[in-house]
């Protein structure tokens, strides 16, 4: 009997393996506590790049009757795209579905419990990686913010940013990311967020402006940022909180994470000095506040190739987006009369173009990437370019007929007598400084 007892002992170890049916369950693979660990300081990470970060890049640049109202704006979205996130928005991006859109069996977390893991490849709980995903769901509305502060209607912005959300970032981040397809494009390369995230904001935010109209005096009138300082802490803020958003993005704490956070940083520096020096030689004069702004470019543009590329990619997407992203904040704003006033679409839709076009590029071994060596630039700038081009144009037609609609029952802009005082004092009956 001792000797029959470890086979005993073998055979109900391996019946705990059965399933009721009769078939054998694949063991669960082990949670990576090193991948999980660094998966949770980058959703911290992503969540500090809307508040404070976002929050108070955006309200330094805006007038002072008008920056508590940025800060609400960024605070309000973040609880209203968690709550959404949670009770069907997870599941509409990530669940099994059709091409277009998730099902709904992920609602409200269902079926997936602290032990569950993302995916055989992805050795982390499926929690965090619905927490790491809250956060970009959060940040792409609040980026739109910046491009009609001013003069939006706090209930219009409300509605504005949760109905776009539905309808726009949760069918784009599904045919992207999510298992769906969009329009039969096969293998698009988004690592963090160039389409999902920059182009349906820029897009959206481009729209809401042409829509909403100038704020009342521009441009003649003066309306330079209130607190520089402000605006150049929120970006410091955005620059470390990127190493989340894209390093994180890997899901995985390995050599690739490393690799992209070297070029993250690389492009945004990049970014920054190309737009310096432009703004030296047409101005005479480099700013503040146009390097802070070069180095948004450059983080904009690398996140969707981040993965992919190597630091020659780095340097010449970040060089690229500093320059395209300044004729598209200067010369082709002024030239065409659109009040986007903090620049969202010159910067967020035009770099995360630029970066979802080049990477088709620069993720080529012979340019450092870490694509393959049958891998075929032209199909990929094909694959790439359409990507962009079907997003910006859904993106457009829905947010127009959004704001359209908004517009036409409770009203987009606050009035002329309420723009002139502030929306602190407008929308919210209180003020940012008290002198």
């Amino acid at each position: 009997m001792k000797r029959l007892l470890p086979l005993y002992l073998l055979l109900v170890s391996a019946s705990q393996g059965i399933a009721q049916d009769g078939t054998a369950t694949a063991a669960a693979p082990p949670i990576d506590s090193g991948n999980t660990a660094w998966i949770i300081v980058a959703t911290a990470l992503v969540l500090f790049m809307t508040i404070p970060g976002l929050s108070m890049f955006y309200a330094g640049l805006v007038r002072k009757k008008n920056v508590l109202s940025v800060f609400m704006h960024c605070f309000v979205i973040t609880c209203v795209m968690s709550i959404i996130w949670l009770v069907f928005g997870y599941s509409a991006a990530f669940a099994e579905g059709s091409n277009f859109i998730g099902g709904m069996s992920k609602s409200m977390l269902s079926g997936i419990g602290t032990g569950e893991v993302y995916d055989s490849s992805h050795t982390i709980p499926e929690l965090i990686f619905f927490a790491f995903q809250m956060t970009f769901f959060i940040i792409t509305p609040a980026l739109m913010v910046g491009a009609f502060v001013e003069r939006i209607r706090f209930s219009a912005m409300l509605v504005f940013v949760t109905v776009w959300a539905v309808l726009v970032y949760l069918p784009v981040c599904h045919m992207v990311w999510g298992g769906g397809s969009m329009l039969g494009l096969e293998g698009i390369m988004d690592h963090a967020g160039g389409i999902v995230v920059h182009i349906t904001a820029g897009v959206g935010a481009l729209v809401a402006v042409l829509v909403l109209g100038p704020r009342n005096g521009y441009p003649k009138r003066p309306m330079a940022p209130h607190n520089l300082p402000m605006c150049v802490a929120g970006t410091g803020m955005l620059w470390v909180g990127w190493f989340g958003f894209n390093a994180g993005s890997g899901l995985g704490a390995d050599g690739t994470a490393a690799m992209t956070l070297i070029v993250t940083h690389i492009s945004a520096s990049t970014g920054a000095l190309i737009w310096m020096v432009l703004e030296w030689v047409t101005v005479k004069r480099p700013s503040m506040l146009g390097i802070a702004t070069g180095s948004i470019a450059g983080l904009a543009a690398i996140t969707p190739a981040s993965g992919a590329v190597g630091p020659i990619g780095a340097l010449c997407i970040g060089g690229t987006s500093g320059l395209l992203c300044w004729i598209a904040s200067t010369k082709i704003k002024q030239k065409f009369g659109y009040d986007d006033s903090l620049d969202v679409f010159g910067v967020h839709g035009v770099g995360g173009a630029v970066g979802t076009i080049l990477v088709a590029v620069f993720a080529a071994a012979s340019f450092g990437g870490n694509a393959d060596a049958d891998y075929a630039i032209g199909s990929q700038l094909t694959t790439q370019f359409l990507a962009a081009l079907y997003t910006a144009v859904y993106t457009g037609i829905v947010s127009f007929v959004i704001l359209k609609v908004i517009d036409a029952t409770i009203g987009l802009r606050v009035d002329e007598r309420e723009e002139s005082e502030g929306l602190d004092i407008a929308d919210h009956g209180e003020t940012g400084y008290n002198d």
